[in-house]
């Protein structure tokens, strides 16, 4: 598979929930600890307001992780712990149709006040996106290889 040129730094999305993720996110800031500075953190009520194909929608724009930043069981809304995972397992269906390797899509449950948890899911998914490459070139190899197979 051809490479684009060397990414300079991956894209992650984190979408991280008030009740949780976004808490955590805060607590990681307020503590001036770093993180790559590649991520871009959007807070959300719920990730279940995203339908799966969001995601296939954001590593078609260019981002190439995404981390789902909840507060799991702890959650104050019902759907959310069992709604999330069931809306992962549907992107992760998406995803392997078009070829996106589904490494790339992490949901993990994240306190208020935890700043090392979050810290390390940011770090791995860096550290993640920089051994796998650009879901770009995911994208091109795997439209090339279906558009050979026909």
């Amino acid at each position: 598979m051809e490479k684009s040129a060397p990414m300079q730094q991956p894209k992650i999305l984190i979408l991280a929930t008030l009740a949780g993720g976004y808490a955590g996110a805060d607590a990681t800031g307020q503590s001036h600890a770093e993180y790559p500075t590649n991520t871009f953190i959007l807070p959300v009520m719920c990730p279940c307001l995203f339908p799966a194909e969001f995601y296939l929608r954001a590593f078609e724009q260019g981002i190439d992780g995404i981390l789902v930043l909840y507060s799991g069981t702890d959650s104050p809304y019902k759907v959310e712990a069992g709604g999330t995972a069931k809306l992962i397992q549907r992107a992760y269906e998406l995803m392997k149709t078009r070829g996106i390797d589904t490494r790339r899509l992490r949901l993990a449950a994240i306190c208020t006040v935890c700043v090392k948890p979050f810290m390390k899911e940011v770090n791995q998914m860096h550290e993640l996106l920089n051994g796998i490459g650009c879901v770009k070139d995911e994208i091109v190899a795997y439209a090339a290889g279906e558009a050979q197979a026909v």
